[in-house]
């Protein structure tokens, strides 16, 4: 993933940052709760191609932001 993209794209429903996920090619937006996918290197930024993360994922993510 380009950090230059990262930088600039927001999750399209809160409009808050994202955080990559390189094993699992997603872009996490910890603030709608969503994992967006990466296709062939271009992120699909769509809620209905997203899936839900879960509780742990959630908790993961955000003790990651804060030590970030």
């Amino acid at each position: 993933m380009n950090p230059e993209l990262l930088d600039i794209l927001v999750c399209p429903v809160t409009k808050a940052e994202l955080q990559y996920d390189k094993a699992n090619q997603e872009l996490i937006s910890t603030a709608a709760n969503l994992a967006y996918p990466i296709r062939d290197g271009i992120p699909v930024m769509l809620e209905d191609e997203a899936r839900e993360l879960s509780a742990q994922e959630k908790d993961a993510w955000l003790k990651k932001k804060r030590q970030a």
